[in-house]
């Protein structure tokens, strides 16, 4: 693959800002390391919050959570972070969350799961479902699930679980994994992309631990697409997930649900963090932030 036709120079000294802090081969690390490594990559870029945003940390259910909000929103933001299921918490995705609230004038809750190894599947998702469930309860009016990669995959087994359960009017996933075949597909074509390679997504699948075909881990294994609420994914090119999102969107379609793929051609897995540097990563933003208003405001996606 022609990583160097395919990506632009922007992007270049983003994955090269990235490597400064978070090297290729960190799944290589001790865990404790590969946490140190990755919350420094995340200082490193991170943003100061948007004015008039204020946020406080909470428990749902024994679940941390953190809340953010800019006057009274109807709709509420489960975002769930990403990180592989291993590394990743409040912290590392504050901005990002601070910067939902602010773009859209929606409740954003960011939800501090349990990692693994640590706390194998199905921690993370019964502390996601938790969250979800109690947030559902104290902010009834409109909900909506959001997450980039590990939190996208944690949004959609949300999302599947919660039919007949309770009333989620939506969701965006961020170059979500969500359990495609590692042996097919962009897993193979894009088997050494630079910020996330084949090996590295086998070892975060491994390390949660879950049977196969459990849908709670592998929304993409369901066996059931109907009656899941609309659905926006979204798909790095330059990456060995990208065909998650594809086949996910696809899937629900084919269920008769409302479902959209949305294709970033020569971004990178982890882009979010580029969003002011990277000219394709700011417009993905404001794709996904559309996304989030429209979903909302209860429209359909353009």
């Amino acid at each position: 693959m022609d990583y160097g036709t395919l990506i632009d120079d922007e992007t270049w000294a983003f994955i090269h800002k990235t490597a400064e802090f978070y090297p290729p081969d960190a799944t290589e690390m001790s865990i404790a390391q590969q946490r140190r490594v990755y919350d420094a990559m995340c200082r490193a870029f991170m943003q100061e919050r948007p004015r008039g945003i204020t946020s406080r940390d909470r428990a749902y259910n024994g679940v941390p959570v953190r809340i953010y909000e800019t006057g009274k929103p109807d709709v509420t933001v489960m975002f769930f972070h990403g990180g592989g299921f291993v590394v990743g918490g409040l912290e590392s995705h504050d901005d990002v969350c601070a910067e939902i609230c602010a773009k859209t004038g929606f409740r954003v809750v960011a939800v501090d799961y349990r990692l693994s190894p640590e706390h194998p599947h199905p921690a993370a998702f019964q502390d996601a479902w938790t969250a979800t469930k109690y947030a559902a309860l104290t902010h009834p009016k409109m909900l909506l699930l959001c997450g980039d990669s590990a939190g996208g995959n944690l949004a959609a087994a949300v999302a599947h679980h919660a039919r007949g359960k309770i009333d989620i009017a939506g969701q965006v996933l961020i170059y979500p994994g969500l359990g495609g075949d590692a042996n097919a597909g962009s897993c193979l074509v894009h088997a050494h992309a630079p910020m996330l390679t084949r090996e590295e997504v086998v070892f975060y699948m491994d390390i949660r631990q879950a049977a196969q075909g459990d849908p709670t881990a592998e929304p993409l294994c369901d066996t059931d697409f109907g009656n899941l609420p609309a659905t926006v994914s979204i798909t790095a090119e330059c990456d060995p997930l990208s065909d998650d999102a594809r086949d996910y969107a696809a899937a629900i379609t084919s269920a008769g649900g409302l479902a959209q793929w949305i294709f970033e051609p020569g971004l990178v897995h982890g882009y979010l963090r580029g969003r002011t540097t990277v000219a394709r990563a700011r417009d993905s933003f404001g794709r996904i932030i559309a996304a989030l208003t429209d979903l909302g405001a209860g429209h359909w996606p353009d």
